[in-house]
């Protein structure tokens, strides 16, 4: 059975066009059920499609005259949506003629056009960036938000916990995945009141396709223990660039340890295996695809260095995303959450005070 069309932006990234539609030929050689929509300059992507046969029966180009810069402020960028390839692109999906959309390009751009054109959910007051991270369990870690909102209060991180629960049953097949507040540490008195008040929420609003289980402190976000990590955009988008960064020190640690010595040069041959494990494990192009929860369509972020296995790995996470139909999803949990508040409020505390949740 094929899938409705995804929408690639395929200007997006930093090598743009080639890599956007080689990612896009590799995932149609997983998966033959893929058709696309490639926006962007037409001369260009009919010349990378000559090197991929297997795109030309499922693709058609649209072509786009503008492209959004890297260093493109978002409001430039809504202001070119109708003549770029990323805003055509989330056009598309508004429009019907795409049933998602994938764009390594500028992700604050991306945002603000996919809020403008798509429109948060009814429930929803702000969209939220989440991404898979690995961790040393069975299942990766979802953590949200990742920088679409830099301050968030307990209703914004109370909706992210359930858009972050309904995507991890997708991506984990569990029926209640276990999710965590990030925090400064894991005693209940500690933390804003913001994050106080979400997490009384989280844990009067009994019946949730979820487990909440309080807090976490940063350095436990992939022990595996837990399958949704939520946090304000500030926060969370530090905290995912110092594990990066983290990995990426691990792994030149080690390749400055095995050239220092031929002793030490005869313990990776040994050793790569192992080694070998390791590089594939963080691999960021392994993991890639974050995707704008909580808007009236799916939308994914792809990372601008991705290689073309990275951007068919942002596919395949967009076209799961619609064969489980995560926005219906997602719909069916804020309606559950809703029906089951306690008094309507979000973080009743001991004074009952809150906002009603919409």
């Amino acid at each position: 059975m094929s899938l409705p069309r995804i929408a690639v932006d395929a200007m997006g990234g930093d090598e743009g066009v080639r890599v956007m539609v080689e990612g896009a030929a590799l995932a149609r050689r997983r998966h033959d059920r893929f058709k696309f929509l490639l926006v962007g300059d037409e001369t260009r992507i009919k010349r990378a499609l000559d090197n991929h046969p297997n795109m030309h029966a499922a693709s058609e180009i649209l072509h786009a005259e503008d492209v959004v810069s890297g260093e493109e402020k978002p409001t430039q960028a809504l202001r070119r949506a109708r003549t770029t390839s990323m805003g055509m692109a989330v056009n598309a999906v508004k429009q019907g003629d795409a049933g998602a959309a994938v764009s390594a390009g500028n992700t604050g751009a991306l945002m603000a056009i996919s809020k403008l054109a798509l429109r948060t959910m009814p429930g929803i007051d702000r969209p939220a960036l989440a991404a898979r991270l690995p961790t040393l369990g069975e299942h990766d870690v979802i953590m949200l938000d990742l920088g679409a909102n830099t301050e968030c209060d307990a209703r914004n991180l109370v909706q992210f916990a359930v858009m972050g629960a309904a995507y991890s049953r997708i991506i984990t097949g569990l029926d209640a995945p276990r999710v965590r507040l990030l925090n400064i540490g894991t005693e209940e008195i500690k933390g804003t009141d913001d994050l106080q008040q979400a997490s009384a929420h989280l844990r009067a609003a009994t019946g949730l396709s979820l487990h909440f289980e309080g807090f976490v402190e940063a350095d436990k976000i992939t022990h595996g223990d837990v399958q949704v990590v939520v946090t304000d955009g500030f926060s969370g988008n530090i905290a995912l660039k110092a594990i990066e960064g983290a990995a990426r020190f691990v792994g030149d640690l080690l390749k400055r340890s095995f050239r220092s010595s031929l002793r030490s040069k005869f313990g990776f041959l040994i050793s790569r295996p192992a080694t070998e494990l390791i590089r594939h494990h963080l691999d960021p192009n392994n993991h890639n695809g974050a995707v704008f929860l909580g808007l009236n369509g799916i939308v994914v972020k792809s990372h601008g260095s991705a290689n073309a296995a990275g951007v068919a790995n942002a596919v395949a996470v967009t076209a799961r995303m619609l064969e489980e139909n995560l926005t219906e999803r997602i719909a069916a949990d804020l309606a559950e959450l809703a029906a089951r508040t306690v008094n309507g409020n979000v973080g009743n505390g001991a004074d009952g005070q809150g906002d009603p949740v919409k």
